[in-house]
């Protein structure tokens, strides 16, 4: 996963305001205690990033696995 995919799904569910502020303020436990924005900086994969995310904010499905086409 590209970090722009990440940006657009983030965008897809959390809406345009939301969220930048997600990424920046939410501390994810399976992300080490780090923020999404924390842990792409620290070099973590992308894909496990936006996996801790649904995780926690129960994304459905048709989100987890990609943008819809």
């Amino acid at each position: 996963m590209r970090l722009t995919e990440f940006r657009s799904l983030m965008v897809e569910h959390f809406g345009p305001t939301r969220a930048p502020s997600v990424s920046h303020d939410h501390v994810f436990g399976a992300l080490g205690n780090r923020t999404a924005d924390q842990a792409i900086a620290a070099g973590l994969d992308v894909r496990t990033i936006w996996f801790a995310v649904c995780d926690s904010f129960d994304i459905p499905d048709t989100l987890r696995w990609g943008l819809p086409d």
